[in-house]
Formats: structure tokens, sequence, C-alpha cells
């Protein structure tokens, strides 16, 4: 997320912060889908893997598994754990990411299926249990209720079923990344929806955008691992990185793992920018 923001306390109905939320995914769909980014083509030819993370944490799991990716966006790391030989099933609330993911799955002549739905929404979108359910980067910060996200995933378990994560550290939003150094913006502990306007993104900073408005949600990394907890799953492990899936802060480059890392060799391993987390029900 981008730009100053503002906390909002007036919408009353919080329908209307995901609504606000899909309408930017849509238009952002078709700029990601072409971007450098997410390099399209270059999965196309297998060039363009999953993760180093998620793949020494959960890969060895995936073959002749059925895995529910939540939030895919356009199913490419759906696709890419079926490629591993998972039976996959990826979720979004962007309707226009999910005609993607479909058009992708054909074309490739991938096995998947896709739903849209939002998170909470999906018990009633979607029937049966998985192996394993998975998802990740750029995730949390759009849900506002994490005890209901725990909730979603315990649901959809089998019994001794995994479910893993891979995603931004809590710790990188309480800053402002659009500011000078590290300044410090925004509440660890925030439990209000923040507003934010933003031009471009993540993928293509200069693309031109319509939906510019986007709401948040900071959560703290105990209230993550307490929702899990609370939904009935066993943490297994808790892992910290000092480097991201995404530029998150400026100056900083991609390197080994598809991560990105803190040009400046002092910060390299300084500050916690990820964190991956599996636990089993």
């Amino acid at each position: 997320m981008q730009d100053a923001n503002e906390k909002i306390g007036d919408i009353a109905d919080m329908d209307d912060y995901m609504k606000t939320n899909q309408e930017r995914w849509d238009e952002l769909v078709e700029i990601h889908a072409k971007s450098e980014f997410y390099n399209l083509e270059g999965f196309k030819d297998y060039t363009r893997p999953l993760h180093g993370i998620e793949l020494e944490e959960l890969g060895n799991d995936v073959p002749g598994k059925s895995l529910l990716h939540l939030q895919c966006h356009f199913g490419m790391d759906t696709l890419g754990w079926a490629r591993l030989g998972a039976k996959v099933t990826g979720v979004d609330f962007s309707e226009k990411a999910i005609v993607q993911a479909q058009a992708l799955s054909t074309e490739l002549g991938i096995d998947a299926n896709f739903v849209c739905s939002n998170v909470y929404d999906l018990p009633k979108a979607l029937s049966g249990e998985f192996d394993i359910v998975f998802t990740s980067y750029g995730v949390l910060g759009w849900l506002p209720d994490l005890r209901r996200w725990g909730k979603v995933i315990a649901h959809f378990l089998k019994p001794d079923g995994i479910f893993y994560i891979a995603e931004g550290h809590p710790f990188i939003w309480i800053f402002d990344e659009t500011a000078p150094g590290f300044k410090m913006a925004y509440s660890y502990f925030s439990t209000e929806p923040l507003k934010f306007e933003v031009q471009g993104s993540y993928a293509d900073p200069n693309a031109k955008i319509v939906h510019t408005t986007e709401y948040g949600w900071n959560h703290s990394l105990s209230e993550i691992v307490d929702s899990l907890i609370a939904a009935g799953l066993t943490i297994e492990f808790l892992h910290e990185f000092p480097f991201c899936a995404w530029a998150c802060f400026p100056d900083m480059e991609e390197g080994e793992g598809r991560m990105f890392r803190f040009k400046d060799t002092k910060m390299k391993d300084m500050l916690p920018l990820t964190f991956s987390l599996r636990a089993r029900k």
C-alpha cells in the first residue's frame, strides 16, 4: 500500500470497503497480467517458479494432494502448484481475476478449478475438504476479521490437513514506504480500517488507474497466530526472514529465490520482512 492515508470510521457497512477493493482489483488484473513483475510469458515457458520459501517448506507435501488457494489473484501460483502435482482450486473475489485464471488454465492445458468468492463467503460457494489450504504474499491486509478467516481455513481442511502461509511481516506495515528513511506512520496494533489513495500498482507504479481508493487492515503477528489457534489448528512452525516477495521499501533489488533484499549490505539482515507459518488441523 502506498501514499498517505487516514483512519476511516464513518462507513457503516463493511461490504462497502470490500466492494471498493474489489473494483480496484478488477482493474488491476489486466495491468498485472501484462507487467514485468508477474512475467506471465515467462510463467508460460516455465521460467517463473514459485518462491523459494514455499517450495522448501511446502513443496514436498504437494504432489497428489488437493490444495485450496485462497486469494489467488489470476491463478499463476495456483497453476504453479498444479505443475508440481497438486489438484488445485483457486479462489479470488475478483471476477476478472477468475476469468483470467480460467483462460490461463485452458491455454496451458493445466487442470484447475477456480471459484469467484471472497474468503468469508466461500463456505457458501464451495463444498468439500482439502489436504492443504495455501495463501501467500499481500493477502492479510485485505481482510478485516482474522477470526472468521481462521474458521474458514479450518472449515475446508481435512483432519490432519495442512495450512500454510507466506506473507509480508506485520512489522513492515507500520512504516510509510513513500517517505524518506523509515518513518513510522501506522499503529502495529491498529484495529481500524485505513484508507489509501494509490496511484499505479506495486507491479506497475506508472500504470494509469481509475480506481485509486483502497482499504486495508493491519494485523499483528500474535493476532494471526491466535486466529488460527482459536480455529482449532496446531502451529507447527513460525519463521521470519529479512527479505520480501516485492520491493516493500525503496532501494531494494530482486535476488535469490525471487525475493527482494536491501541493496545496502548493512540493512540486508536487520529487519523482519516476511514470515511463514505452517499449521495442522
